[in-house]
């Protein structure tokens, strides 16, 4: 039986649990732990994040177990001349991944872009997680400017 679930806005209530499961999830990914150390407050959220980033949750009865953010993209960065939405973040509590939360997350993005009138979302993924995003049909797109672009640079089309 599948536990009962719901995704919601978060709120300043929720910012201790949302970066509780962040940092968990940034713990799993492949560098070395003084990277991780050092990137640990970058990807934090804030009480001012909240007024610029749309902050979603997936909670369960045990509590927050995943997050995802996202914000309108630079125009620069997209593939073509429309708008695009940037998923600023996923992450899933590491003890849950296997079980469709950041899928979920991830359908929840691709709606309010879609209501939005967005011709995509642009993600720049880990290196662990491109294949999350390739099977989700996400494809890679190419170093334009190197100075500016991040390598690894996804775009989903949703029309």
């Amino acid at each position: 039986m599948t536990e009962q679930s719901r995704i919601r806005d978060a709120t300043r209530v929720d910012l201790d649990a949302v970066n509780t499961v962040v940092e968990a999830a940034i713990h799993t990914w492949k560098l070395p732990d003084r990277v991780k150390r050092l990137a640990l407050p970058v990807y934090r959220y804030t009480p001012e994040d909240l007024g610029h980033l749309h902050l979603r949750v997936l909670e369960q009865s045990s509590g927050i177990v995943a997050v995802a953010a996202w914000e309108l993209a630079d125009r620069r960065d997209l593939p073509g001349t429309g708008s695009g939405m940037l998923l600023h973040g996923l992450y899933v509590d590491p003890a849950r991944h296997g079980e469709g939360l950041g899928a979920r997350l991830l359908d929840d993005a691709s709606g309010a872009a879609r209501s939005c009138g967005h011709e995509g979302i642009l993600v720049r993924a880990q290196a662990d997680a491109e294949g999350f995003f390739a099977r989700r049909g996400f494809t890679r797109l190419p170093v334009r400017d190197a100075a500016r672009d991040y390598a690894a640079r996804l775009w989903l089309p949703l029309s």
